[in-house]
């Protein structure tokens, strides 16, 4: 007999060899009817993983992320075996589920159109009709790579090729289709209840620009179909949304052919970034930071001190300058590095807190290119806070603080994960214990609940994500605090400390926006483009009826300008109808209608593009209101 311990605490007993499907099926029928997987010890496996010793359980539906990876990882094997039956001669890459959905690579000789993913569709739903089990069985290394030879998949046979000598290989068959595979799977096709196939793009094999360009097909997959019509309809309003498209529509930004990667602000997306950026000078001068500016390039000595030249080099740009080789930085934090080991520091120094808007430069792929949203420059909004061991805590829950007060501006919501040491990393064990211990003592003091994001920290030390969550339930990661134990002693920093002695600084990087091009992005699509009225570029549209109200309407605009309210005046000969469209287009938050009364009288017809109509008012009263909604920053 084997002790079998659930989720909710309770131990039972079974039979050595008992199935996951056949414990949910001990705990009630309709846990073992909406059961897809389980997750053993940690680790998720098939229902028809058979338990052979003490264990923990939890038996996993779709709303676990164990189970919604299971039934979309097997939507994509639905998917990958319709295309196989339909085009006989593709080769099989990849197919794994992601965020919200699962994709698959193929080897085709031409691209797929919107026809063939209809027509993809349709063989899936004949397969899910199937309804085909889902068989796991394994195959010793070298009898693998025959298999997949025989079967003419190139692609998997390198896949297993790169598999440590005597390793064992698993595959999942379904019908007639057979894929190289780790699993989990849930029971069989015909569980998958809802499915859309999304997108098709290029994707270069194993994400290698040299490699073949293969296709990618996306889809999605949910257990409801009215959860999946919830799903496409909040894909159309991220379309709607798409910063792209209003970036150029409002005139903020656009990426030119001639810089692909590199973005191009006009004056009015200039006005929404000066804005961020003077609101995160205000901010980081109250919380005790000093603003430093560091060289774009510096010598290629530095990158190598660093690390970064190790573990970062195949994104990086890198010049000549008199017969010298010079990097042009992909981070700031070296040149933060050099401008406090200037001077010698006593501990009554610290902490140094750092700060800088600096523009940094990454080789990003083509392929990997977003708007503004994955671009090859960009400014982060870095600090680095220098401090003694004893410091961390409160330094880390200031960060924590800062950060927190930032993204309710915004009226974000946001999650916490915690990421800990990726394999290629610099560092002792002892070091990467104390700096993610003393992160997640900083998060509990703060009361704060967090995810452990395994091995996702950053090469020098673990780090604290923040992920906001924007007005369509959609996760962007922004925020983030490392703690670094390895670059002060990279760059042999120091400080005096009480016993007169020379002690190693601890060090934090941090970010708040991340980078002001991406949060520009996030902001955007958050709000639609419709800004409220402190970042607008414009925040007041003046549209007199006809010309002999221009000159009142002049008279406003001074007045409003007087008061740092940004202004414009529609003095076209138009229908007063088609310049309200124009200015609601243009998702100016006020306009001020003048007519005849409006001129007599000396008042503003109002209309908000929140509220519509607000009737009559003075100048003075709606200065006083709108300053008011700037002043407070209201969303």
């Amino acid at each position: 007999m084997i002790k079998v311990t659930l989720k909710d605490g309770s131990v039972k007993e079974y039979n050595k060899g008992v199935t996951i499907k056949n414990v949910a099926e001990s705990i009630s029928e309709g846990l073992a009817r909406v059961a897809l997987a389980g997750e053993v010890n940690g680790e998720v496996k098939d229902l028809g993983y058979q338990l052979e010793e003490d264990c923990s359980l939890n038996l996993l539906t779709f709303e676990d992320e164990g189970g919604r990876h299971a039934y979309r990882h097997t939507s994509s094997h639905i998917m990958a075996q319709a295309v196989k039956r339909l085009y006989p001669d593709a080769k099989l890459a990849i197919g794994p589920s992601i965020e919200n959905g699962f994709y698959y690579d193929f080897d085709v000789e031409k691209p797929f159109s919107v026809e063939d993913l209809e027509n993809i569709e349709n063989e899936m739903k004949k397969i899910i009709k199937e309804d085909y089990k889902l068989e796991r069985f394994t195959l010793p290394r070298d009898e693998a790579i025959k298999y997949m030879e025989e079967r003419q998949e190139p692609y998997k046979v390198e896949l297993i090729r790169d598999l440590p000598e005597g390793e064992t290989i698993s595959f999942y068959r379904q019908g007639d289709f057979v894929d190289l595979c780790a699993g989990p799977h849930v029971e069989s096709t015909g569980k998958i209840k809802a499915f859309k196939l999304l997108s098709v793009a290029g994707a270069y094999w194993r994400g290698n620009e040299k490699n073949k360009m293969l296709q990618r097909i996306y889809g999605t997959s949910f257990n409801k179909k009215s959860e999946l019509d919830a799903y496409l309809t909040r894909l159309e309003e991220a379309k709607k949304r798409d910063h792209r498209k209003l970036g150029k529509e409002l005139d903020l930004f656009d990426i030119l052919e001639e810089g692909p990667g590199f973005p191009f602000f006009m004056p009015k997306g200039m006005v929404l970034r000066n804005i961020l950026e003077e609101y995160w000078r205000e901010e980081h001068k109250k919380a005790g930071y000093q603003e430093i500016r560091t060289p774009i390039i510096l010598n290629e000595e530095l990158w190598h001190r660093s690390g970064h030249w190790d573990h970062y080099k195949e994104n990086m740009y890198f010049t000549k300058i008199d017969e010298g080789d010079f990097a042009i930085k992909p981070m700031n934090c070296p040149g933060g590095m050099l401008v406090y080991k200037r001077k010698l520091h006593s501990y009554r120094d610290l902490p140094q807190r750092l700060a800088e808007l600096g523009l940094v430069h990454r080789h990003e792929l083509s392929g990997a290119l977003h708007g503004l949203m994955r671009v090859r420059c960009f400014t982060q909004d870095d600090a680095h806070i220098f401090m003694t061991p004893e410091m961390i805590k409160d330094e880390v829950l200031g960060v924590i603080n800062l950060i927190d007060s930032f993204y309710k501006v915004f009226g974000f919501k946001y999650h916490i994960e915690l990421s800990t040491r990726p394999e290629n990393s610099m560092g002792s064990d002892e070091q990467w214990e104390e700096a993610t211990d003393a992160l997640k003592n900083a998060l509990e003091a703060k009361g704060l609940s967090y995810k452990i994001n395994e091995g996702d920290g950053a090469f020098y030390g673990p780090k604290i994500d923040f992920h906001l969550e924007d007005s369509i339930g959609r996760t962007w990661q922004c925020g983030t605090i490392q703690l670094d134990f390895q670059m002060p002693e990279r760059f042999d920093l120091t400080y005096i400390g009480a016993d007169g002695e020379r002690h190693r600084p601890v060090m934090i990087h941090r970010v708040v926006f991340g980078s002001i091009e991406r949060f520009i992005a996030i902001l955007t699509e958050h709000y639609a483009g419709a800004f409220p009225v402190w970042l607008s570029p414009v925040q007041v549209k003046i549209l007199p009826l006809v010309d002999k109200h221009h000159g009142y309407a002049e008279e406003v605009k001074k007045q409003l300008e007087k008061e740092g309210i940004r202004v414009e005046v529609d003095l076209r000969n138009e229908k007063i109808g088609y310049k309200i469209r124009e200015a609601q287009l243009a998702k100016i938050p006020y306009m001020l209608v003048i007519g005849d009364k409006e001129t007599e009288t000396k008042t503003l017809a109002v209309r908000s593009r929140k509220d519509g109509d607000l009737g009559s008012m003075s100048v003075d009263d709606f200065v006083a209101k709108i300053i008011s909604e700037i002043k407070n920053k209201e969303n």
